[in-house]
């Protein structure tokens, strides 16, 4: 686990290997939320990234969640 320090400009520098591995650059936009005292940095993707993530699921037998047992 790599620290980092927030600078007196409130600014934080990402790890290369955190950049890297998940293919952050420059002009990335991140959400940041907090949660119990724990913040999270999300990088924003595009719609796009997401096609195809649900190919193949068979929707038979998928409820409202109301409907369930």
């Amino acid at each position: 686990m790599t620290t980092v320090t927030l600078s007196t400009k409130y600014q934080l520098v990402l790890p290369r290997e955190a950049r890297e591995r998940l293919k952050l650059r420059p002009g990335t936009k991140l959400t940041v939320m907090e949660k119990g005292g724990v913040i999270y940095l999300v990088p924003e993707r595009p719609l796009r990234e997401f096609r195809g993530v649900a190919a193949g699921l068979n929707p038979r037998g998928v409820r409202e969640k109301k409907d369930r047992l």
